[in-house]
């Protein structure tokens, strides 16, 4: 296994101080035509923490990692990547896809039975 470079290092550091589980803190560092891409991977119930309200801790971590690669003439990010088998997400989808259905179907049925209201003045007998 090829030795960890600094940026790897430093996420792990950081995040593994934050979840509450370091064990499962996972890193993979690629470099490509865009530079330095760090991916992470915690476990579920950590990825909050790690997120941030509104954000705000990943964005933290990035704006860090941006100042370590200004300081090497590197381009340096971050992707935080969903564990496998987020099983909360897989059933809430199919249950708001049903929800909107039936709630569309409700609003064109009561349009339909509502008669159409007529304008209280006409364009004809406006003056111009």
């Amino acid at each position: 296994m090829p030795a960890k470079e600094a940026d790897q290092e430093f996420v792990e550091y950081i995040v593994k101080q934050l979840v509450t589980q370091p064990d499962k803190v996972q890193t993979t560092r690629k470099i490509d035509e865009l530079g330095v891409l760090v991916e992470l991977i915690v476990d579920r119930d950590d990825m909050g923490v790690v997120i941030g309200k509104e954000g705000k801790t990943a964005k933290a971590i990035r704006t860090l990692l941006r100042v370590m690669g200004a300081k090497n003439d590197a381009r340096i990010n971050l992707k935080i990547i969903e564990p496998d088998g987020d099983s909360k997400r897989e059933e809430k989808v199919p249950e708001k896809i049903e929800e909107t259905e039936e709630v569309e179907k409700e609003e064109v049925a009561k349009a339909e039975d509502e008669p159409e209201k007529e304008d209280e003045a006409p364009m004809a007998d406006l003056e111009l």
